[in-house]
């Protein structure tokens, strides 16, 4: 099997939406460094692309997708609504200069950045609703949202909050949003999956990779993308690191092995395994 060509494949599905389960990440990357990865990712095989009006790199991130020969229906792009922009005006404003940046008429998936003192949720929601029903946004969702404000954001959207995305990765705990994210439907998307850093250089993690030849990395992320409703965004501005966190799909964890993963973090995975199913 090429692992590599299950990246376009491989999905989390929730309700209508279809989110693949490996994206690329593009926080603090800018300019020509962002376009170039992203056009690798694209020829590597990820068909997910997560922005934001933040990261100031929307630009190159379109750039990347109207110069890739990927058809643009096949690929998942997300930007985020800036916390300082969730008033409902400033939400449609702000969205429609993202889609301006990024040269496309509809962004796939929308999500507020992080909860935001600046407007009410319900009032961030509907706008959000209304660029959905005037089509310029496919799907939305939140990011670094807790299961209470998860649940609030349910109430208030007239649509699906299809995606969470949070920092998640071996050594940061999300046991109870996950069970959340599963029960409901949503995609739990994992920012940080290699801890900014910390996973490559962890012996346990290359000890548990070495009977199948993969890295520390390449088994943080197997162990997320073994879990349910998670989808999982490393960053990476290399070549080589852009193929290494894709080739992941050749492989897979025993329970005990992914026991060992969440281990490294001392998670509760007993408890977690039993919520999810996974033993």
């Amino acid at each position: 099997m090429d692992s590599r060509s299950t990246v376009s494949t491989a999905t989390v599905t929730v309700g209508d939406a279809e989110i693949p389960a490996l994206g690329f990440g593009t926080a603090r990357i800018t300019g020509d460094e962002c376009q170039r990865a992203v056009e690798r990712a694209l020829e590597v095989g990820y068909r997910h692309i997560d922005t934001a009006q933040m990261y100031d790199n929307e630009r190159a991130v379109g750039a990347a997708v109207a110069a890739s020969e990927v058809d643009r229906d096949d690929v998942v792009v997300v930007t985020k609504v800036h916390p300082d922009n969730a008033a409902f005006d400033d939400v449609l404003e702000s969205t429609r200069a993202s889609l301006e940046r990024l040269s496309l008429s509809t962004v796939d998936l929308l999500l507020l950045h992080a909860p935001s003192k600046q407007a009410p949720l319900e009032e961030t929601l509907a706008a959000m609703n209304e660029l959905q029903n005037d089509g310029h946004v496919d799907q939305i969702g939140v990011s670094n949202f807790g299961v209470d404000g998860l649940e609030a954001a349910r109430e208030h959207s007239e649509t699906p909050i299809v995606a969470n995305q949070v920092k998640y990765h071996p050594y940061h705990d999300q046991d109870e949003l996950l069970e959340y994210c599963v029960d409901h439907g949503i995609c739990l998307t994992a920012y940080s999956p290699l801890a900014e850093g910390v996973v490559p250089g962890d012996d346990r993690l290359e000890a548990i990779g070495e009977p199948y030849g993969k890295s520390a990395a390449q088994v943080a992320l197997r162990w997320l993308l073994q879990q349910p409703a998670v989808a999982a965004i490393p960053k990476a501005a290399s070549h080589r690191h852009i193929e290494a966190n894709a080739d992941v799909f050749d492989f897979e964890l025993s329970p005990d092995e992914l026991a060992a993963v969440a281990e490294v973090g001392d998670s509760r995975w007993d408890r977690l395994a039993a919520t999810l199913g996974l033993r």
